[in-house]
């Protein structure tokens, strides 16, 4: 299996079962070996979109103590890259959670992106490579 990078939304769906993509997150990490791979800007914006349900900022931190989403990347050694993602697409805007999401598919090439972001068909990795990706249809 190709190594999951998670993106916000679909980590604040999963622990929200209001949310309208719950049920699309669910079915699609049951078949996915634990660990998946995200940042840690995705895990503050969970927390602060989580802020409103209950034990949800608790819930994203647990995921990661129990290694189900694993942090494996180092902005600090990361920053030029990074910068100079969210420089290209300023435009769009690109948050800093996002080209985090797309270096870590650099640096991870065998990687897909799972999100509910539209943006992520307009980002490129590399310059011009399309981001593999897993997005409800």
């Amino acid at each position: 299996m190709k190594p999951i990078v998670l993106d916000t939304g679909p980590l604040v769906a999963l622990l929200n079962r209001r949310d309208a993509f719950h049920g699309w997150v669910r079915d699609v990490l049951d078949d996915v070996e634990p660990p998946v791979f995200t940042c840690e800007p995705v895990i503050g914006e969970a927390c602060f979109l989580l802020r409103n349900v209950r034990g949800g900022p608790d819930a994203v931190l647990d995921l990661v103590e129990r290694e189900i989403v694993r942090i494996d990347f180092h902005l600090d050694a990361e920053l030029a890259p990074v910068r100079t993602l969210m420089k290209k697409f300023a435009s769009i805007p690109m948050s800093l959670a996002d080209a985090c999401v797309v270096r870590m598919t650099e640096l991870e090439p065998r990687s897909l992106v799972m999100t509910l972001d539209d943006d992520f068909r307009i980002y490129r990795r590399n310059r011009r490579q399309l981001i593999p990706m897993i997005t409800p249809t």
